[in-house]
């Protein structure tokens, strides 16, 4: 029986460009349903892969605090995640799950 060696996948190594970045992003938010945490972890995985140092700067805050905060063990606030989706170039926004509904006014009921 032969022994298989393996290495270690780290996605960030692969995320080389910034069309890589956005479409690994919307993948996992996608594939994470009802899972934040799932979200985070690909945060974290796109600010190594865009230097955590300089998403630090630009956040203002500290690189551990960084690494903590988007670790599987992290729990970020909202502030946090706001403050490094922007730091990455990404927008934040809410789109409706009833897209066929989306043009029909709400009556209120009396």
């Amino acid at each position: 029986m032969s022994i298989i060696n393996t290495t270690r996948w780290d996605s960030a190594e692969y995320l080389k460009t910034e069309e890589d970045i956005q479409l690994y992003l919307e993948a996992c938010i996608e594939e994470a349903g009802d899972d934040p945490a799932f979200i985070v972890h690909a945060l974290g995985v796109i600010a190594r892969a865009k230097n955590m140092s300089q998403l630090a700067r630009d956040t203002g805050l500290t690189r551990e605090g960084l690494y903590k905060a988007l670790s599987p063990e992290g729990n970020p606030t909202f502030a946090t995640i706001a403050k490094v989706t922007k730091a990455l170039g990404f927008k934040l926004s809410i789109e409706s799950m009833y897209q066929e509904h989306s043009n029909q006014k709400i009556q209120p009921t009396v």
